[in-house]
């Protein structure tokens, strides 16, 4: 069983930082944001699961694009219980928040059900979303995920008030990608 490292609860800084170490495993791409996610059980003070943008294979059934870090989190839960990761709202604490590096997104170039549907699909599940930066228009013009959570009665609270933090974000978010000037 993978360790996480131990975060003071409600620590979000802490859980974000942990978020962008596992955004820092997605595999560089000038196509592709670096993102990564952590699933935490609030009452608990426990990660769930962790994900990275492509850490699971394409070739899942029914998902014929690359997976996303929040997606990533969702299906290990579902391994772990057997079930489908649409049906993962049965075994999430009462408690569930999600830290993620970028703006859940809200249109998929490759057609794949979006991470905003997904979040949704779970009902009241997640309760909070930590987000660490909206998502730039660099593949995908005005993303509103944020916006369309939060119409749906889900609380998102953006973290990227810190400069560091940012920064940090900023750098794993485009790795892969050319400087710019």
């Amino acid at each position: 069983m993978k360790s996480h490292p131990v975060i003071a609860p409600g620590d979000h800084k802490a859980y974000m930082a942990y978020a962008v170490e596992k955004a820092r495993l997605s595999p560089p791409s000038p196509s592709k944001f670096c993102v990564g996610a952590v699933l935490v059980d609030a009452d608990r003070n426990e990660v769930l699961s962790t994900g990275y943008s492509e850490e699971l294979p394409r070739d899942r059934p029914g998902d014929p694009g690359s997976t996303h870090a929040e997606h990533c989190c969702f299906i290990k839960v579902a391994d772990k219980h057997g079930i489908h990761d649409f049906d993962i709202a049965e075994v999430l604490p009462p408690n569930t928040v999600l830290y993620t590096t970028m703006e859940p997104c809200n249109e998929r170039l490759s057609g794949n059900r979006t991470c905003v549907e997904r979040i949704l699909g779970l009902g009241n599940a997640i309760k909070i979303v930590y987000v660490g930066i909206r998502e730039p228009d660099t593949f995908i013009k005005q993303n509103n995920g944020i916006e369309r959570l939060e119409k749906a009665g889900i609380k998102v609270v953006l973290l990227d008030q810190d400069p560091g933090l940012r920064a940090l974000i900023w750098d794993a978010t485009f790795a892969g990608h050319e400087k710019q000037g």
